[in-house]
């Protein structure tokens, strides 16, 4: 089932789920070391889907950024269970709905990871700059036109 909740409304065991599911991939699995946990989570909406079990298997976070002249997302992340399932895409359609009905009017700029430039791509996403190293990892700035 597929949620997307401001920080507020979260349970604590979401919270806790959500906060194991990303250290767990962007610290332990991808080997860096930096505080995962920063200060976007409280003004973000979160977007998760839990299986059956009620157990997170896919996340993404959405939020303002340039003093609110931009909208971003990021920490996007499926868990090993469901990857190469399709899950992956339903939660970029997730998080395009979401900026659609939330920040229609906003230009889209995220940081990706080199490694999943492609993915965005496939959703019009275009590379601005040359790939900068964040936090031990290849990234690129990409931007999207606002979805209105």
């Amino acid at each position: 089932m597929w949620h997307c909740k401001r920080f507020n409304d979260l349970t604590n065991n979401e919270l806790y789920q959500i906060l194991y599911l990303r250290t767990a991939t962007f610290v332990v699995a991808q080997h860096r070391i930096y505080q995962e946990v920063d200060n976007s989570d409280q003004a973000a909406w979160h977007i998760f889907k839990s299986n059956a079990e009620g157990k997170i298997v896919a996340y993404a976070r959405v939020f303002l950024i340039d003093d609110g002249r931009n909208v971003s997302f990021g920490r996007v992340v499926t868990s090993p269970e469901v990857r190469g399932q399709g899950v992956g895409g339903q939660l970029l359609t997730k998080i395009m709905d979401t900026i659609r009905q939330h920040y229609p009017d906003k230009n889209i700029v995220i940081e990706s990871q080199v490694q999943v430039q492609g993915f965005y791509e496939r959703v019009n996403f275009q590379p601005v700059g040359q790939p900068f190293i964040y936090k031990a990892t290849p990234h690129i700035k990409m931007t999207h036109a606002p979805l209105n």
